[in-house]
Protein backbone atom coordinates (compact mmCIF):
# COMPACT_ATOMS: atom_id res chain seq x y z
CA UNK A 1 0.00 0.00 0.00
CA UNK A 2 1.39 3.29 -0.66
CA UNK A 3 0.17 4.21 2.37
CA UNK A 4 2.80 2.98 4.17
CA UNK A 5 6.08 5.79 4.03
CA UNK A 6 7.99 7.25 6.46
CA UNK A 7 7.69 10.67 8.07
CA UNK A 8 9.14 12.98 5.98
CA UNK A 9 8.36 16.66 6.80
CA UNK A 10 11.60 17.60 6.43
CA UNK A 11 11.80 16.57 2.91
CA UNK A 12 11.13 19.25 1.18
CA UNK A 13 13.27 21.74 3.41
CA UNK A 14 16.28 19.23 3.58
CA UNK A 15 16.64 19.28 -0.43
CA UNK A 16 15.23 22.64 -0.67
CA UNK A 17 17.02 25.77 -3.13
CA UNK A 18 16.45 28.91 -3.42
CA UNK A 19 16.32 29.71 -7.04
CA UNK A 20 17.00 33.56 -6.90
CA UNK A 21 19.74 33.00 -4.88
CA UNK A 22 23.15 34.08 -7.23
CA UNK A 23 25.04 30.84 -9.39
CA UNK A 24 21.70 29.25 -8.51
CA UNK A 25 22.68 26.46 -11.47
CA UNK A 26 25.80 25.69 -9.99
CA UNK A 27 24.15 24.20 -6.31
CA UNK A 28 21.55 22.82 -8.28
CA UNK A 29 24.30 20.60 -10.15
CA UNK A 30 26.32 20.00 -7.09
CA UNK A 31 23.09 18.48 -5.03
CA UNK A 32 22.06 16.47 -8.10
CA UNK A 33 25.35 14.46 -7.83
CA UNK A 34 25.24 14.59 -4.44
CA UNK A 35 21.66 13.51 -3.22
CA UNK A 36 20.12 13.69 -6.84
CA UNK A 37 17.06 15.55 -5.49
CA UNK A 38 16.43 19.62 -5.16
CA UNK A 39 13.27 21.00 -4.23
CA UNK A 40 12.41 24.50 -4.84
CA UNK A 41 9.20 27.42 -5.49
CA UNK A 42 8.53 30.15 -6.63
CA UNK A 43 7.50 28.77 -10.38
CA UNK A 44 3.73 29.78 -10.74
CA UNK A 45 3.57 30.31 -14.85
CA UNK A 46 3.97 27.91 -17.47
CA UNK A 47 6.56 30.42 -19.30
CA UNK A 48 8.30 30.41 -15.85
CA UNK A 49 8.69 26.38 -15.71
CA UNK A 50 9.74 26.33 -19.34
CA UNK A 51 12.60 28.99 -18.88
CA UNK A 52 13.86 27.14 -15.69
CA UNK A 53 13.83 23.86 -17.32
CA UNK A 54 15.65 25.20 -20.31
CA UNK A 55 18.25 26.05 -18.33
CA UNK A 56 18.71 23.11 -16.38
CA UNK A 57 18.12 20.21 -19.33
CA UNK A 58 17.86 19.49 -22.88
CA UNK A 59 13.95 18.72 -22.90
CA UNK A 60 13.17 14.99 -24.17
CA UNK A 61 9.81 14.96 -25.99
CA UNK A 62 7.45 12.77 -24.68
CA UNK A 63 4.26 11.39 -26.44
CA UNK A 64 1.73 13.07 -23.79
CA UNK A 65 3.76 16.99 -24.56
CA UNK A 66 3.28 19.69 -25.46
CA UNK A 67 4.85 21.58 -28.15
CA UNK A 68 7.22 23.14 -25.83
CA UNK A 69 8.05 19.52 -24.55
CA UNK A 70 6.34 19.78 -20.83
CA UNK A 71 4.02 17.53 -20.49
CA UNK A 72 0.21 18.60 -17.77
CA UNK A 73 -0.22 15.76 -15.76
CA UNK A 74 -3.56 15.69 -14.31
CA UNK A 75 -7.16 13.41 -14.79
CA UNK A 76 -8.31 13.70 -18.30
CA UNK A 77 -10.48 11.25 -17.48
CA UNK A 78 -10.26 8.86 -20.35
CA UNK A 79 -6.57 7.31 -19.18
CA UNK A 80 -6.96 5.74 -16.07
CA UNK A 81 -7.88 2.58 -17.14
CA UNK A 82 -5.68 2.35 -19.76
CA UNK A 83 -2.13 0.35 -19.39
CA UNK A 84 0.59 2.80 -19.30
CA UNK A 85 -1.80 5.87 -19.01
CA UNK A 86 -2.23 5.76 -15.27
CA UNK A 87 -0.08 8.87 -14.14
CA UNK A 88 -3.38 10.75 -16.31
CA UNK A 89 -6.18 9.29 -14.19
CA UNK A 90 -6.80 10.23 -10.00
CA UNK A 91 -5.65 6.48 -8.60
CA UNK A 92 -2.63 5.69 -6.80
CA UNK A 93 0.48 4.94 -8.73
CA UNK A 94 3.30 2.77 -7.39
CA UNK A 95 6.81 3.72 -6.92
CA UNK A 96 8.59 3.71 -10.77
CA UNK A 97 10.99 5.42 -12.87
CA UNK A 98 10.01 7.19 -15.80
CA UNK A 99 9.89 5.90 -19.09
CA UNK A 100 11.60 3.01 -18.29
CA UNK A 101 10.55 0.73 -21.01
CA UNK A 102 12.69 2.90 -23.42
CA UNK A 103 16.55 1.74 -24.16
CA UNK A 104 17.85 5.27 -22.90
CA UNK A 105 15.21 6.54 -20.33
CA UNK A 106 15.60 10.57 -19.60
CA UNK A 107 17.82 11.31 -16.96
CA UNK A 108 16.05 13.99 -15.15
CA UNK A 109 12.57 15.19 -14.29
CA UNK A 110 11.51 18.12 -13.22
CA UNK A 111 7.70 18.69 -11.73
CA UNK A 112 6.32 21.65 -10.79
CA UNK A 113 2.75 22.21 -9.06
CA UNK A 114 -0.42 24.56 -10.70
CA UNK A 115 -2.70 23.54 -8.59
CA UNK A 116 -2.97 20.67 -5.81
CA UNK A 117 -5.94 18.35 -5.16
CA UNK A 118 -8.86 19.05 -3.06
CA UNK A 119 -8.20 15.27 -1.30
CA UNK A 120 -5.05 13.29 -1.42
CA UNK A 121 -2.17 13.42 -4.52
CA UNK A 122 0.59 13.09 -2.46
CA UNK A 123 3.92 12.30 -4.13
CA UNK A 124 5.93 9.52 -2.74
CA UNK A 125 9.70 9.69 -3.28
CA UNK A 126 11.99 6.94 -2.42
CA UNK A 127 15.54 7.21 -2.71
CA UNK A 128 16.91 4.16 -5.18
CA UNK A 129 20.30 4.13 -3.25
CA UNK A 130 18.59 3.47 0.49
CA UNK A 131 16.02 0.84 -1.53
CA UNK A 132 19.10 -0.80 -2.92
CA UNK A 133 21.25 -0.65 0.71
CA UNK A 134 17.90 -2.15 2.11
CA UNK A 135 17.15 -4.41 0.01
CA UNK A 136 21.01 -5.86 0.44
CA UNK A 137 20.16 -6.03 4.36
CA UNK A 138 17.01 -8.13 4.08
CA UNK A 139 17.98 -10.11 1.04
CA UNK A 140 21.51 -10.04 -0.49
CA UNK A 141 19.76 -12.92 -3.37
CA UNK A 142 17.14 -10.49 -4.14
CA UNK A 143 19.88 -8.02 -4.78
CA UNK A 144 22.19 -10.40 -6.64
CA UNK A 145 19.13 -11.49 -8.68
CA UNK A 146 17.44 -8.02 -9.31
CA UNK A 147 20.66 -6.78 -11.39
CA UNK A 148 20.92 -9.59 -13.71
CA UNK A 149 20.86 -8.27 -16.92
CA UNK A 150 16.86 -9.28 -19.15
CA UNK A 151 15.20 -10.58 -16.23
CA UNK A 152 13.06 -7.47 -16.36
CA UNK A 153 10.55 -6.34 -19.56
CA UNK A 154 9.19 -2.90 -19.36
CA UNK A 155 6.79 -1.51 -21.79
CA UNK A 156 4.29 -2.54 -25.10
CA UNK A 157 5.66 -4.91 -27.55
CA UNK A 158 8.03 -1.77 -28.44
CA UNK A 159 9.50 -2.30 -24.44
CA UNK A 160 12.98 -2.92 -23.28
CA UNK A 161 14.77 -6.21 -21.96
CA UNK A 162 16.43 -4.80 -19.00
CA UNK A 163 16.80 -5.46 -14.95
CA UNK A 164 16.01 -2.98 -11.63
CA UNK A 165 19.92 -2.64 -10.56
CA UNK A 166 22.60 -1.89 -13.55
CA UNK A 167 26.22 -1.69 -11.95
CA UNK A 168 28.40 0.23 -14.08
CA UNK A 169 31.77 -0.89 -14.55
CA UNK A 170 32.85 1.57 -11.83
CA UNK A 171 30.50 0.04 -9.02
CA UNK A 172 27.85 2.70 -9.92
CA UNK A 173 24.45 1.75 -9.85
CA UNK A 174 21.44 2.99 -11.81
CA UNK A 175 18.01 2.03 -11.14
CA UNK A 176 14.71 1.34 -13.42
CA UNK A 177 11.60 -0.20 -12.48
CA UNK A 178 7.71 0.03 -12.99
CA UNK A 179 5.07 -2.05 -11.36
CA UNK A 180 1.97 -1.69 -13.71
CA UNK A 181 0.49 -3.88 -16.33
CA UNK A 182 3.29 -3.48 -18.83
CA UNK A 183 5.85 -5.17 -16.48
CA UNK A 184 6.83 -8.47 -16.58
CA UNK A 185 9.41 -10.59 -15.27
CA UNK A 186 12.19 -13.25 -15.35
CA UNK A 187 11.14 -16.71 -13.14
CA UNK A 188 14.21 -15.65 -11.62
CA UNK A 189 13.22 -12.70 -9.94
CA UNK A 190 9.86 -13.02 -9.37
CA UNK A 191 10.08 -14.15 -6.23
CA UNK A 192 12.14 -11.34 -4.73
CA UNK A 193 9.33 -8.47 -6.01
CA UNK A 194 7.90 -8.65 -2.74
CA UNK A 195 10.96 -8.03 -0.65
CA UNK A 196 12.11 -5.25 -3.38
CA UNK A 197 8.47 -3.84 -2.87
CA UNK A 198 9.24 -3.88 0.94
CA UNK A 199 11.92 -2.14 0.55
CA UNK A 200 10.95 0.93 -1.31
CA UNK A 201 7.64 1.15 0.88
CA UNK A 202 9.81 1.43 4.16
CA UNK A 203 12.24 4.67 2.37
CA UNK A 204 9.39 6.59 1.02
CA UNK A 205 8.59 10.16 1.58
CA UNK A 206 5.44 11.89 1.62
CA UNK A 207 5.33 15.25 0.17
CA UNK A 208 2.65 17.65 -0.55
CA UNK A 209 3.61 20.24 -3.20
CA UNK A 210 1.87 23.05 -3.31
CA UNK A 211 1.15 25.60 -6.17
CA UNK A 212 4.51 26.74 -7.34
CA UNK A 213 6.31 24.02 -5.44
CA UNK A 214 8.29 21.86 -7.49
CA UNK A 215 11.23 19.22 -7.68
CA UNK A 216 13.91 17.76 -9.90
CA UNK A 217 15.46 14.78 -9.74
CA UNK A 218 17.73 12.60 -11.19
CA UNK A 219 15.44 9.78 -12.63
CA UNK A 220 18.35 6.86 -12.62
CA UNK A 221 18.16 7.04 -9.04
CA UNK A 222 15.05 8.27 -7.48
CA UNK A 223 11.69 6.18 -7.67
CA UNK A 224 8.40 8.61 -7.15
CA UNK A 225 4.58 7.66 -6.43
CA UNK A 226 1.63 9.15 -6.23
CA UNK A 227 -1.85 8.59 -3.88
CA UNK A 228 -5.09 9.29 -5.00
CA UNK A 229 -6.68 12.03 -5.23
CA UNK A 230 -9.93 14.41 -5.61
CA UNK A 231 -9.76 17.56 -7.47
CA UNK A 232 -8.47 19.61 -10.28
CA UNK A 233 -4.55 18.62 -9.67
CA UNK A 234 -2.98 19.78 -12.44
CA UNK A 235 1.04 19.64 -12.52
CA UNK A 236 3.66 20.47 -15.16
CA UNK A 237 6.12 18.06 -15.87
CA UNK A 238 9.53 17.59 -17.84
CA UNK A 239 11.85 15.05 -19.01
CA UNK A 240 15.54 15.49 -19.98
CA UNK A 241 19.14 15.37 -20.29
CA UNK A 242 21.36 17.43 -17.99
CA UNK A 243 23.63 20.37 -19.12
CA UNK A 244 25.70 19.62 -16.25
CA UNK A 245 28.41 16.69 -15.43
CA UNK A 246 26.23 14.31 -13.91
CA UNK A 247 27.69 10.39 -13.29
CA UNK A 248 25.88 7.66 -13.99
CA UNK A 249 23.96 5.70 -11.54
CA UNK A 250 25.02 6.41 -7.88
CA UNK A 251 27.30 5.31 -5.77
CA UNK A 252 25.73 2.21 -3.24
CA UNK A 253 26.29 2.99 0.22
CA UNK A 254 29.32 1.01 1.71
CA UNK A 255 27.72 -2.17 2.80
CA UNK A 256 25.87 -2.64 -0.53
CA UNK A 257 28.83 -1.96 -3.11
CA UNK A 258 29.46 -6.12 -3.49
CA UNK A 259 27.80 -7.00 -6.08
CA UNK A 260 30.66 -7.50 -9.50
CA UNK A 261 29.59 -5.55 -12.74
CA UNK A 262 26.41 -6.63 -14.31
CA UNK A 263 27.14 -8.73 -17.27
CA UNK A 264 26.50 -7.90 -20.80
CA UNK A 265 23.10 -8.58 -21.70
CA UNK A 266 23.85 -10.61 -25.16
CA UNK A 267 26.96 -13.01 -23.05
CA UNK A 268 24.45 -13.43 -20.08
CA UNK A 269 21.75 -14.51 -23.05
CA UNK A 270 24.26 -17.08 -24.29
CA UNK A 271 25.00 -18.37 -20.90
CA UNK A 272 21.07 -19.26 -20.53
CA UNK A 273 20.95 -20.94 -23.53
CA UNK A 274 23.76 -23.18 -23.16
Amino acid sequence: MLDACTGSESLFADHYINLRVPHVGDAIAAQVRETGLVTFDGLRTRPETLAFTSRLMAVTPHPHGAQDGLTLIHDTGTHAHRAGFAGLGNGELSAHTERSGTPRPPRLILLVCEQSASIGGETLLADGRDVHARLVGESREAAVALCQPRTAYFGAGTGHATQVFTVQSDGRISMRLRQDGLARWSPLVQPYLPVLRSAIAAGQHRLMLRAGQGYLLDNHRWLHARTRFTGDRRLLRALGEPRFALPSGFAPHPTAAFLSRTWEPDSWANTTRR
